[in-house]
């Protein structure tokens, strides 16, 4: 695999008031990698993505996103990257079709979207409502449109939250043909497995900073569990 970086993140760090959400935190994550960001809720892993793409101001630090500064040169960054947040907001009584091809259409060229539709077993659902479909539909949907253009490098933020385990399988394998392709994929997960499965490194936050970053191996290793799980548990404590 090339060990190239497609992200690096030095020294970041981001406040709200008194509160520090991410402190100083270093990073980076090599082009066709697939990287973990695991931790409880409130440790700082949307925060941080949100900062490294320069959608949130960050307050100190220094980000590269293949190879270029994500605030100044956003338009070349959002070009050869793929954004799925936990949240997403979508124009009312807007349908699937529409909302694929009005964001196929900000691209050149237009990627053709008709066939991820069917890859995500969505296609029967073109014409529905995006708000008429159930959680986990939305959520296949919105990873859909992150991929749409065939990016370099995607951020996927608790990618399988809502989807029954049949759809969280067909979502892992789609990640692995990403890889296959040679995306770069970073992800946030509450799911030990979905890590274990899918990544070949991870890092876990804890209030904003970072306790441990490394192969799952030696993520296990460091927390001194069976498992991941246990050594998760073991590290983040009581934090839920």
């Amino acid at each position: 695999m090339n060990t190239t970086p497609v992200l690096e993140v030095r020294g970041l760090s981001k406040s709200y008031g008194e509160l520090r959400a991410v402190h100083e935190l270093s990073f980076s994550v090599a082009a066709g990698e697939v990287f973990g960001i695991m931790g409880p809720n409130g440790s700082g892993k949307t925060t941080t993505i949100e900062c490294v793409l320069g959608t949130r101001a960050k307050d100190e630090g220094e980000v590269a996103v293949l190879g270029r500064d994500p605030v100044s040169d956003r338009r070349q960054v959002f070009r050869r990257v793929g954004v799925q947040f936990q949240d997403s907001a979508w124009q009312p009584g807007i349908r699937v079709d529409e909302i694929c091809r009005a964001t196929a259409c900000l691209y050149d060229p237009e990627p053709e979207w008709r066939p991820l539709l069917e890859s995500f077993d969505l296609a029967k659902r073109a014409r529905t409502a995006v708000e008429s479909l159930s959680g986990g539909e939305r959520q296949k949907l919105s990873i859909l449109l992150a991929c749409l253009h065939g990016p370099e490098l995607v951020f996927l933020d608790e990618l399988t939250t809502g989807l029954d385990p049949v759809a969280r399988r067909e979502t892992w394998r789609f990640i692995r043909r990403l890889q296959d392709e040679g995306t770069t994929v970073v992800l946030t997960s509450h799911f030990m497995d979905e890590v274990e499965q899918l990544c070949a490194r991870a890092m876990i936050l804890r209030d904003g900073r970072k306790i441990v970053e490394g192969t799952v191996a030696e993520v296990k290793e460091f927390g001194r569990g069976v498992n991941l799980e246990e050594s998760y548990i073991n590290l983040v404590g009581g934090h839920v």
